[in-house]
């Protein structure tokens, strides 16, 4: 698509934008640089833009006081991220810095001998890792003046646009396939936000939405995950310097990740290297594994079969929030796989719910179904080899199990129902279970 911006309604000039280390817009194909603004597409060879930095310079010790001293949420991070220094006094949802829970129970389960952590993202404000993305794309938002925030999702990102325009004074419209969990529908239309459902899968929602942006009634409007995707993506890379501070400043030698659109996996890869960048990290080899449900798989077919390019397909799967099934950032995913001696794995429905009762019972974390993939691809790949069991390995669970009830709730259910007397609780066989 060739539209590369959207008419802003402001009095602001590009080069009054203050989005702190940010110096430019790069192009991730030819490298053409362009100034900030609500760009998403290079005009030479329609490649993804992304943010390139000016990142803080001297001794690494003193900008690890410096991110110690902050405030326990990404806005610690904020000389490493596109958002102006005084971010963390502005109205927001103020997401982050969620546990990394060393998941001992679930490591005895899995043959599991080295470190195994599970980054739990379902304690942000919407109980999805969505929180971090949109929090950086409200900052952009605001340097452009845009009055009102739009997305097309899947479903937590509807409700992470809806509670975080709410809290920082925007008008919201988000945009959803027709058919998703009523948990996810209800949390995005609670903040009062205009929630449109769309006839068709999220890819048809996506296209809807990039028609709108290019229209004068999307003027005034910043598409989180469109216009202001390359500020959007870097929220992500939060989820690096999280998992590395939490595990005493060192990379950990595996992660496995979902793919959805791919871009949470290209940028918490971008963000370790940032840390190595910087000599906050020691630098050492990792691997990066990702994980998509069988049911939507374009990026782990195309990873088995040795291509580079990624066919699209259409989703059908119980993991709805990882169903798209033409993912932006598939190609990049592959190359990173690659790279770091990782691999790409997918798990069908019945996989994916085995994986989320696992995890609860486990470690008590009720996964949505991307966690249950995630859980249930690092099973997979421990019983291939791919995944050495003898080191530090960190599983990212995405969301909260409450919104995907529907997945796990015809298998859950009371052990038994009795009458009121100790009898009957004998009778049942409960009394010494």
């Amino acid at each position: 698509m060739a539209a590369q911006t959207v008419a802003v309604s402001t009095d602001s000039s590009t080069d009054a934008v203050d989005l702190g280390p940010a110096a430019a817009l790069s192009c991730r194909e030819c490298g053409e640089r362009f100034e900030l603004g609500p760009l998403f597409a290079c005009a030479s060879c329609f490649g993804p833009l992304e943010v390139a930095y000016d990142l803080p310079s001297g001794s690494p010790d003193e900008l690890k006081k410096r991110i110690e001293a902050g405030p326990n949420n990404i806005w610690r991070y904020a000389p490493l991220l596109p958002v102006p220094a005084d971010v963390a006094d502005k109205p927001n949802i103020n997401p982050g810095f969620t546990k990394l829970v060393k998941a001992d129970n679930l490591a005895r389960e899995l043959g599991v001998t080295g470190g195994l952590y599970v980054k739990d993202d379902s304690g942000n404000p919407t109980h999805s890792f969505k929180d971090r993305v949109v929090a950086i794309a409200v900052e952009a938002a605001r340097a452009f003046g845009f009055t009102t925030l739009s997305c097309s999702s899947t479903g937590n990102l509807a409700g992470a646009v809806g509670a975080a325009a709410a809290r920082a004074g925007f008008r919201s419209c988000v945009f959803i396939p027709h058919d998703l969990e009523q948990g996810k529908v209800v949390m995005a239309a609670v903040y009062g936000g205009e929630l449109v459902g769309i006839e068709g899968n999220y890819d048809d929602v996506n296209r809807f939405c990039s028609e709108l942006i290019g229209d004068p009634l999307g003027e005034g409007w910043g598409f989180v995950n469109v216009n202001l995707r390359p500020y959007y993506g870097e929220g992500s890379k939060t989820l690096a310097y999280e998992i590395c501070e939490q595990l005493g400043w060192q990379l950990p030698d595996q992660l496995v990740i979902p793919i959805a659109s791919g871009s949470q996996l290209t940028k918490i890869d971008k963000g370790l290297q940032e840390l190595i960048k910087l000599g906050l990290v020691e630098d050492k080899p990792y691997k990066i594994f990702g994980a998509q449900a069988e049911g939507c798989s374009p990026v782990s077919t195309a990873f088995k079969a040795g291509h580079d390019v990624v066919r699209p397909q259409k989703p059908n799967t119980i993991a709805k929030s990882l169903a798209i099934g033409n993912p932006a950032d598939g190609p990049y995913v592959l190359d990173i796989a690659r790279r770091t001696g990782g691999a790409v794995e997918d798990v069908n429905d019945e996989q994916i719910v085995d994986a989320i009762k696992l995890l609860a019972r486990t470690e008590g974390i009720f996964a949505e179904t991307a966690g249950g993939v995630t859980v249930g691809v690092t099973r997979k790949l421990l019983e291939a080899g791919l995944l050495d069991p003898a080191l530090t390995t960190v599983v990212l669970n995405t969301g909260d199990g409450l919104k995907t009830l529907d997945a796990v709730a015809p298998t859950t259910g009371p052990t038994a129902t009795i009458r009121p007397s100790l009898d009957a609780f004998r009778d049942a066989g409960l009394a010494n279970g």
